[in-house]
């Protein structure tokens, strides 16, 4: 049967986090399915013999594709009525479902059907509107502003730091941590933070099969400063309750969580890029001076040996209800630490204030 190339799709959840989103092209064919994403494309592969409960999905509006893989559920969408045709006998052929549903009532209930497959446990939040509208402004409180950098910074258009920070319009309403497909960019990935952490993927709670879903997640946008030796943006993660971040917090103060932690987002960059991705651990700890309460750890690799350097600072703080993870490429280093430790402080402030305030 012959291969499908099939643009403009988006997907849910991504591969990689910060990764982004849209827009997908899908490659079908006997072999499997492959999806490109980001510029310069960044190639996931998964044969058909790792996808269960395929099913493709016509409706008035667009199109649908459901997958599971090693316990995630993936959803890829398109606008593009024609791609159910591209892809309906290849999906059939390898024992996928395949429906059209030009009725609005069906197209509902297929999204509460993946809504409770892929996201158990976030339902009762969905339904609890003013609670999910207070939690979900709680966590945009928490991250970067402009007003929070010196003067005449700005908003970035995409760069490299992109593909860790997912756009700030994006709410990502659970992060999977089960284990990825294997070979896949994800699960070297993975196993690369795991090795130099010296943890199990059964009992790793960042990348591995102990994580844990939090009720939202959202990002600042990038931010870059007057001559553009730096860029800088923030991730905040709410979590249904302050143990579930208490948990995280006995990984995070392992020795060597903040180099191990930053070199495997270096190795995600290497990824989009085309580059090698490092073997083992190539960053140094970062411990920022704080000077109000709430836990810290963080690295510094360097990313480009060009002119300029380029750095990757990576730090995640957690207190209350909240992870908060903050990123940085920086041109010189140690020259940006006072400036990204007044940052760690304003964001771990914060989580403390707007965890009083969800208590």
């Amino acid at each position: 049967m012959n291969a499908v190339r099939s643009p403009r799709w988006s997907v849910q959840p991504t591969f990689v986090p910060g990764a982004p989103s849209a827009p997908v092209t899908l490659l079908v064919d006997d072999a499997g399915l492959t999806q490109l994403a980001g510029e310069p494309a960044v190639a996931w592969q998964v044969p058909w013999t790792e996808l269960s409960h395929l099913s493709l999905v016509r409706f008035a509006r667009g199109v649908a594709l459901f997958a599971t893989v090693d316990g995630v559920r993936y959803a890829w969408r398109t606008s593009r009525a024609d791609a159910y045709d591209e892809l309906v006998a290849l999906v059939a052929a390898h024992g996928g479902q395949t429906q059209r549903r030009r009725r609005r009532a069906g197209a509902v209930l297929v999204a509460v059907v993946v809504l409770v497959a892929s996201f158990v446990g976030g339902l009762g939040a969905w339904l609890n509107r003013h609670h999910v509208n207070h939690e979900l402004a709680s966590a945009r409180a928490v991250n970067l502003t402009l007003n929070d950098l010196p003067g005449g910074w700005s908003v970035s258009s995409p760069t490299i730091l992109s593909y860790l920070f997912p756009s700030s319009n994006q709410v990502i309403t659970s992060t999977s941590t089960t284990a990825p497909a294997r070979n896949s960019t994800w699960a070297n990935i993975s196993s690369l933070f795991q090795r130099c952490l010296g943890v199990s993927a059964q009992r790793d709670r960042v990348y591995g099969a102990a994580g844990q879903m939090p009720n939202y997640q959202v990002s600042s946008p990038v931010f870059t400063s007057v001559n553009g030796d730096v860029t800088v943006a923030s991730t905040t993660q709410y979590y249904a309750s302050t143990t579930m971040v208490r948990r995280d917090e006995v990984e995070m103060a392992r020795e060597g969580f903040g180099p191990c932690f930053a070199t495997s987002n270096a190795a995600v960059l290497f990824s989009a890029a085309g580059a090698a991705m490092p073997t083992k651990n190539i960053a140094t700890a970062w411990h920022p001076v704080t000077f109000v309460h709430g836990f810290a750890a963080g690295g510094v690799a360097l990313v480009s040996s060009g002119s300029p350097k380029r750095y990757l600072v990576m730090v995640t703080t957690a207190a209350g209800h909240y992870e908060v993870t903050l990123g940085a490429l920086v041109s010189s280093w140690p020259a940006a630490e006072n400036l990204l430790a007044g940052l760690v402080n304003t964001l771990i402030s914060r989580t403390t204030t707007n965890t009083a305030r969800a208590a």
